[in-house]
């Protein structure tokens, strides 16, 4: 390189246009992407004990998947009313094969008690979560819960945010209370009046008929939503035409699931609002769009509902990105200050060079080997920002030193630059042995 000044330069040159065009275009988010590998099983068992979920929903499904193809752990836990399997899977294994094989398993066990609800086998994804709104207030859980869909809908209309949902909002229900004495008062028993709705409620199609004008399409629509819908079902109709209709007989309103959760923020009645990061949108970009949109959706809310912010990962990032940069500027001028000083100027600078064209070289590299810029990358970068500034002296003061001797430029450049490349190889090697047995730990921690 020192006998051929146009190749270094226009390497150099090549680093830093090439790096910080892909500074920019780089992929961001907070933590990479990675499959977490774990299938999950849920059962619901309503009314039954932990004891009686183990023994009607756990142990049929241990028994029916332990022994697939690509598991290597199977958890499970037994909650009134709930059964909850964790099935790990082997990392070399194929993902989505041993999802559909546990599908199968568990769709073909035929002991379940009568009373369990249908399966629900998921293969754990991660979402890239990045902003957590609250809508909090005095407010009834019905007003709080239709607030948190107009943000959400409001959310969504910008185009630069793509995925949001619902946190610790519990589902809509419509509920029947029958009381007992209307029950004998017409003898009836609560497993009919269930069939009756079953029956009178429901949206399938019939097939079609093909007529001389073209194929009509027959559907039975009769899909109710609403507790006044409920209500105006049949349950009895006599001879003479008299009819009993439910709501006659029961209360039906709409509710809310029941299950044990309850979300509050600052001590008030919250629905959180969470907003997702999809594709090539960063953190920042995503939550300075929510930020935005935030400013308008507060001037709309009824009085005594509030939106607040709950948490905002993109912080996080932010500040990561904040002082790699931070170090990256105090190690330039440091270094182009002491050195200038105690050396040369000349020196000084194309020693503090190495910092930009190492790094920038670096982010022209990164998106070939599948790495983005996120906490860990960044992390990365910190520590290799105190050995870049180190090889750079120690190497830039092997050659001031070798020319206070009387050496000629180029003879010095490359004497000064071969006695010191093994001591900065072996400090460099000593930072990578010093991590490398995290590449090799097993599990989702091993992957992060």
């Amino acid at each position: 390189m020192v006998h051929n000044r146009v190749t270094p330069n226009l390497l150099m040159l090549f680093f830093l246009v090439g790096g910080l065009v892909m500074s920019l275009r780089i992929r961001q988010e907070v933590f990479p992407e990675f499959d977490v590998d774990l299938v999950t099983v849920r059962v619901a068992y309503p009314g039954a004990s932990p004891e009686e979920v183990e023994q009607g929903i756990i142990l049929a499904i241990e028994e029916a998947v332990r022994g697939l193809e690509g598991v290597k752990e199977v958890r499970a836990r037994a909650a009134e009313g709930m059964g909850t399997v964790e099935i790990e899977l082997l990392a070399d294994a194929n993902t989505q094969k041993a999802y559909m094989d546990i599908k199968q398993a568990i769709d073909r066990i035929v002991t379940f008690p009568r009373d369990a609800e249908e399966p629900e086998v998921e293969l754990v994804m991660r979402r890239r979560e990045v902003v957590v709104l609250a809508v909090h207030g005095d407010a009834s859980e019905w007003t709080l819960r239709n607030v948190a869909e107009e943000v959400r809908d409001r959310l969504l209309q910008d185009p630069r945010i793509t995925q949001v949902d619902l946190l610790g909002a519990r589902n809509y229900e419509v509920h029947v209370e029958v009381p007992q004495d209307h029950l004998r008062a017409y003898g009836l028993t609560l497993g009919e009046i269930a069939a009756r709705i079953a029956a009178t409620s429901v949206e399938v199609p019939g097939g079609g008929l093909k007529t001389p004008a073209g194929e009509v399409l027959v559907r039975f629509k009769e899909r109710r939503d609403w507790a006044k819908e409920f209500a105006d079902i049949p349950v009895i109709t006599t001879a003479s035409g008299s009819v009993v209709r439910l709501g006659d007989i029961a209360q039906v309103r709409e509710g809310f699931q029941d299950v044990d959760v309850e979300a509050t923020f600052n001590g008030q009645p919250a629905v959180s609002v969470a907003v997702y990061r999809v594709g090539r949108e960063t953190p920042i970009g995503v939550s300075d769009a929510v930020r935005e949109v935030l400013e308008e959706i507060r001037r709309e809310l009824p009085p005594g509902i509030q939106c607040s912010i709950r948490s905002d990962s993109s912080e996080i990032y932010r500040q990561r990105l904040h002082l790699l940069l931070k170090n990256g500027f105090y190690g330039l001028c440091l270094v182009l200050l002491l050195l200038g000083l105690f050396l040369e100027f000349k020196l000084a600078f194309w020693v503090m060079m190495g910092i930009p064209v190492s790094f920038l070289g670096a982010m022209l590299l990164l998106p070939g080997m599948g790495v983005t810029l996120n906490m860990i990358s960044m992390f990365a970068f910190i520590t290799a920002l105190g050995i870049v500034v180190d090889d750079a002296i120690v190497v830039g003061e092997n050659i001031y030193e070798m020319r206070q001797r009387g050496v000629d430029f180029i003879t010095a450049a490359i004497r000064g630059a071969r006695q010191m490349a093994v001591p900065v190889a072996f400090s460099i090697l000593t930072n990578i042995v010093a991590f490398l047995p995290l590449y090799f730990m097993p599990g989702t921690f091993g992957k992060i």
